[in-house]
C-alpha cells in the first residue's frame, strides 16, 4: 500500500514538493541501477497459503477510517453473503489500527477510541465466526499513513520485529501484511528486513500468512526477485486503483490492465506456499464497467492471485456478489497445484492464458485488451492438451460445448472469457532452460526483468530468475511471456530484444551444430558485444563466426 490512492488527495501537493527529488532520483535509478542477481528461491514452507489466500481488506474502500464496529459488521456480511463458505476467510485490518504510541515496554497497542475492546477481542470475534484475523505493519519506523503525516506516530516494526511478532501471535493474528513504504534501501536491504520478520513470525510457533509489499514509494522490486523464500505472497506492482488503464508501466497508480502486463510474465514464481500478489481487488467499486469487473476477477483467478476483496460488502449489489462468488473461477484459483496461468499468445489485443489444473483439465482465459469486440482463438494443443475430443465449460455462463481442438469466443472490449477444458490428455510442459555464453560463463538475461516490448538482452551471472528462463516452442524462444526477437530487417550490431510473440521469421532461431544461434530472418547470430565478458554487456546480432562470444549452451 502506497499512501496515495483514493484517500490522500490533500497530501499529494505537499508530498510532491517535499519529495520530488527523491522520486526523480528513483526514476533515474530504474534505468541505471545494478542488475539484481536472483538466487534460487523455494516456497516458504510454513504450513499456510498452500493455495492463494482469500479474504477482505479495509484499505481500498475505507483507508484510515476504520474501527472495530466496521470490522465486525464486515465480518458478519462475509458470513451472511456466503463468502466465508467459498473461502473468503482472512479479514485484514490495514493501516491506522494502532495507538500512535507504544506502551512503556515498547509493545504495540490498539487505538484506544477506534478499537477500545483491543485487538485480541477483535481476533476472537473473527475466529468465533470461522474467519481469520489479519493485521498491517511496516518494517520501517513508520507505516505508510505515518510516513505521509496522515496519522500520528512512528510505530513501525523497525527494531521491534521479534516483540511485534510475539504480540501478533498473542492477539491471535493469522495474516500479516508488511509494507515497506519508504524510498530508502536497496533490494538486498529489503530482503534482510523482510526475512527478519519472517523468522520472527516462525519463532512464535503460530501459523501466520506473511504478505509483503516491497514497492511502496520505492523502486518496483516485485518483478526483480522471486520472493517465495521470504514470504507467502508478495506484491508485484504499485498500488491498484479502480480504473482499467492508468497508462502506468509500473508506477502509481496501477489500472487493472497495467497490473496484468506486469504480473503475467512472473508465472514461474508461483506455487503452493508462495504467490505473486497483484494487489487487492476493486470488484464492487465504481470506476470499472461490469465487463471490466468480471475480467478483473477472472484474470486474478487464473493468475493464482490472492483473492482479497476491497469493497463494502454490507451494501454489495447482487451483480457484485455474483462475480465474487463465482464458484467455478474460485475452484480454478484454489486448485491444489497452485500454478499461475502462463501466456500462450498475445498480439497486443488478444491475449490467451492457460492454467493447468490438478485433475488434468486446463483453464484457458481469452482476454480482449482492445477497445472493440473481437474473436479470440487458440487450440487445445497450444494450451497443453492432447487428443481430438474436448469439453469446454464457460465459467461465466456455465454452458458446455464440445470441440475437436478449437477454443474460440467472441469477447467484448476489456472482457475475458474463461473455459475449463476437459477431455483428452495433458502434455508435459516444455522444460525451461538458460542459455550460458561460452566466453563469459554468464547467461542470456532480459534487462531488469522488464516484460515490456523492446526490453533488451544482455549477459549476467546465471540465476534462476524468470528473466533467464527460456522455453522453446518450435523455433521460438519464449521468456517472461514474450518471444526473443530480432528487429525487422536487422543489420549487424542491432540489439536483441523481447516482443509479443507473432510467429514472424525474426522470432525464429536456429540452434547450429557449432553452438551458435542464428536468426531465421537475418541469418545473423546472437553475439556478446565486443567479446566482452562482464555483467551487463549487450547481446547483439552479428555476422556468424565460431568465436566463443557467439557460442551458447543450454544450462
Amino acid at each position: 500500500m502506497t499512501w496515495l490512492p483514493q484517500r490522500a488527495r490533500p497530501l499529494v501537493a505537499r508530498w510532491t514538493s517535499a519529495a520530488t527529488a527523491i522520486l526523480v532520483a528513483a526514476a533515474v535509478s530504474v534505468v541505471v541501477m545494478t542488475q539484481v542477481t536472483t538466487r534460487p528461491a523455494l516456497a516458504l514452507n510454513n504450513g499456510v497459503a498452500r493455495t492463494p489466500p482469500m479474504g477482505w481488506n479495509t484499505w481500498n474502500t475505507f483507508g484510515c477510517n476504520i474501527n472495530e464496529t466496521l470490522i465486525r459488521q464486515m465480518a458478519d456480511a462475509i458470513v451472511a453473503a456466503g463468502m466465508r463458505d467459498l473461502g473468503y476467510r482472512y479479514v485484514v485490518v490495514d493501516d491506522c489500527w494502532f495507538n500512535p504510541d507504544r506502551d512503556a515496554q515498547g509493545n504495540l497497542q490498539a487505538h484506544p477510541t477506534r478499537f477500545p475492546s483491543g485487538m485480541r477481542a477483535l481476533g476472537d470475534y473473527l475466529h468465533a465466526r470461522g474467519l481469520l484475523f489479519g493485521i498491517y505493519q511496516s518494517p520501517m519506523d513508520q507505516t505508510c499513513a505515518q510516513y505521509f503525516d496522515a496519522f500520528p506516530g512512528a510505530t513501525g516494526s523497525l527494531g521491534h520485529e521479534a516483540q511485534d511478532a510475539r504480540q501478533f501471535a498473542a492477539w491471535g493474528v493469522d495474516f500479516l501484511k508488511y509494507d515497506w513504504c519508504s524510498p530508502s534501501g536497496t533490494i538486498n536491504d529489503q530482503v534482510t528486513a523482510f526475512a527478519k520478520m519472517r523468522d520472527a513470525l516462525a519463532a512464535t510457533g503460530r501459523p501466520i500468512v506473511y504478505s509483503i509489499n516491497p514497492n511502496s514509494i520505492h523502486e518496483k522490486t516485485g518483478p526483480l526477485r522471486n520472493w517465495s523464500d521470504v514470504a507467502n505472497m508478495w506484491r508485484t506492482t504499485e498500488d491498484i486503483t479502480n480504473a482499467w488503464d492508468t497508462g502506468q508501466t509500473n508506477g502509481y497508480p496501477m489500472g487493472i490492465q497495467n497490473i496484468v502486463n506486469v504480473n503475467v510474465p512472473l508465472a514461474s514464481y508461483a506455487g503452493p506456499g508462495g504467490f505473486n500478489d497483484p494487489d487487492m481487488m476493486e470488484v464492487g467499486r465504481s470506476g470499472l464497467t461490469a465487463t471490466e469487473q468480471r475480467s478483473h476477477f477472472a484474470l486474478w483467478a487464473v493468475m493464482a492471485a490472492p483473492l482479497i476483496a476491497g469493497n463494502d460488502l454490507r451494501s454489495a449489489s447482487a451483480e457484485t456478489l455474483a462475480i465474487l462468488k463465482n464458484a467455478d473461477l474460485i475452484a480454478v484459483n484454489q486448485d491444489p497445484l497452485g500454478l499461475q496461468a502462463v501466456q500462450v499468445s498475445n498480439d497486443g489485443t488478444r491475449r490467451v492464458l492457460a492454467k493447468r489444473l490438478a485433475n488434468g483439465d486446463v483453464a484457458v482465459a481469452l482476454f480482449n485488451q482492445g477497445g472493440s469486440t473481437t474473436t479470440i482463438s487458440t487450440t487445445a494443443a497450444a494450451i497443453g492438451k492432447t487428443g481430438s475430443s474436448f469439453t469446454l465449460r464457460d465459467l461465466w455462463t456455465g454452458a458446455s460445448s464440445t470441440s475437436s481442438g478449437t477454443i474460440s469466443a467472441t469477447v467484448p472490449a476489456h472482457g475475458t472469457t474463461v473455459f475449463r477444458v476437459s477431455g483428452g490428455g495433458t502434455s508435459t510442459p516444455p522444460p525451461s532452460f538458460r542459455l550460458r555464453g561460452e566466453a563469459s560463463g554468464r547467461c542470456l538475461d532480459v534487462n531488469q526483468a522488464s516484460s515490456v516490448n523492446g526490453a533488451q538482452m544482455l549477459i549476467w551471472d546465471c540465476h534462476n530468475g524468470a528473466n533467464q528462463q527460456f522455453t522453446e516452442s518450435g523455433r521460438a524462444l519464449q521468456v517472461l511471456g514474450k518471444c526473443l526477437d530480432a528487429p525487422l530487417n536487422a543489420t549487424p550490431g542491432a540489439r536483441v530484444q523481447i516482443w509479443d510473440c507473432n510467429g514472424g521469421a525474426n522470432q525464429q532461431w536456429i540452434f547450429n551444430g557449432n553452438g551458435t544461434i542464428s536468426n531465421a530472418q537475418s541469418g545473423l547470430c546472437l553475439d556478446v558485444d565486443g567479446a566482452n565478458t562482464g555483467n551487463g554487456t549487450a547481446v547483439i546480432l552479428w555476422n556468424c563466426h565460431t568465436g566463443a562470444n557467439q557460442r551458447w549452451a543450454r544450462a
